[in-house]
């Protein structure tokens, strides 16, 4: 499952986004995604416009650590929970 299909699953599942959020691996992913700007990206995503967002989880997934962090909830996401 790609970053893509896992967004999809979480977008129709509000209880498995809660759940991964909840998550240790969840709030890492908040811890590395918040710094400037972060409310403003959070904003326009809410909106329909994800094009930030995307971009700092595109950084994110080009560290060893945040690959490795992604690639967890993203399983997690396949098996239906954390």
């Amino acid at each position: 499952m790609d970053m893509e299909q896992t967004a999809r699953a979480l977008r129709r599942n509000p209880a498995l986004l809660q759940s991964v959020m909840a998550s240790r691996d969840g709030q890492a992913l908040m811890g590395m995604l918040e710094g400037g700007g972060f409310s403003q990206a959070v904003q326009n995503a809410a909106r329909g416009d994800t094009a930030e967002m995307a971009e700092r989880i595109r950084r994110i997934s080009q560290t060893p650590g945040g690959a490795a962090l992604l690639e967890r909830i993203s399983q997690a996401v396949r098996s239906g929970g954390v």
